[in-house]
């Protein structure tokens, strides 16, 4: 089962630290408990950023440091061979918040991943994080706060807000993560439903969707043959959205009736789950159910 949990301890290398996002996130994911043990920048003669080592390759900061983990800040023609560097130097978790990577590239990835037994966050994600623990890429510190619900997004600014509203009313997060909006990626929505279902810490799952792709209405499929047992929320993002046209993320785009906000609300709705037509009535929707069920 892929387990996508870090804690305190997980050590961590940022490809990209010498650049203005990595060193900026290494700085704020520091701050927040993540244990970034080094950094990877193949064309900077620097020794360090901000006391993290500095190696010019992920074998080298992994022999060196025995990190297990890295979230990459690299250019988006960059990545597949960042992925690759990582992958063949042993590291088994990868985040990629960088937006743009060719599908191709994508692709390959995908098979690299597959082929190292790892896991891979993004590409176009903001980022994953258990809250009170660390965090990978560039989720706001101020809306985790440890609780019972399970956090799945594509869009990073639905699900800051999402986060951080419940947050103000007392609803924390047990893990969040962002699968990101392209149709080529890591992680999807359905890879994470038995983790949910085994995770103690998990008592609800909040889906963060959007139109456009399968992916809402595969989790659907995947909660019913699984029979999820937890109480699910969603919020489906584009109800207004026209036909045949990429709404920002490269998988938001729907033809006719397939990725429509309705297919994915009824498919949503048939496998269990509480559907929302608004952020307000999601946050208020999920608070007054948690505490009806004292979840």
């Amino acid at each position: 089962m892929l387990n996508p949990r870090i804690d305190r301890q997980t050590p961590v290398i940022i490809q990209g630290i010498t650049g203005r996002a990595g060193r900026l996130h290494s700085r704020l994911m520091r701050e927040y408990g993540t244990n970034v043990v080094a950094g990877v920048s193949p064309k900077s003669d620097k020794r360090d950023v901000d006391g993290v080592p500095v190696y010019p390759d992920c074998r080298s900061a992994v022999e060196a440091t025995g990190a297990t983990t890295c979230v990459a800040f690299v250019g988006a023609y960059d990545l597949l061979a960042a992925m690759r560097d990582a992958l063949e130097a042993g590291v088994r978790y990868i985040v990629t918040p960088t937006e743009g990577m060719p599908v191709h590239d994508a692709l390959q990835a995908k098979r690299l991943v597959n082929e190292h037994r790892a896991i891979w966050v993004g590409p176009s994600t903001p980022g994953m994080a258990i809250a009170g623990e660390a965090k990978l890429g560039f989720l706001p510190s101020d809306a985790l706060v440890p609780g019972p619900v399970g956090l799945m997004s594509k869009s990073g600014t639905l699900s800051y807000e999402s986060g951080y509203r419940l947050a103000q009313r007392g609803v924390g997060t047990s893990a969040w993560i962002g699968v990101g909006g392209d149709s080529v990626k890591g992680l999807r929505y359905a890879d994470l439903v038995p983790f949910f279902a085994q995770d103690e810490r998990t008592r609800a799952v909040l889906l963060i969707g959007e139109i456009g792709g399968h992916e809402e209405e595969d989790f659907a499929a995947a909660l019913t043959a699984q029979r999820f047992a937890k109480p699910v929320f969603a919020l489906i993002a584009g109800r207004t959205a026209p036909s045949g046209v990429s709404m920002g993320h490269a998988g938001a785009l729907v033809h006719g009736s397939f990725g429509t906000f309705e297919a994915k609300k009824a498919a949503l709705e048939s496998a269990g789950a509480s559907v929302f037509d608004t952020l307000d009535a999601m946050v208020e929707g999920v608070y007054q159910r948690l505490k009806q069920t004292r979840v």
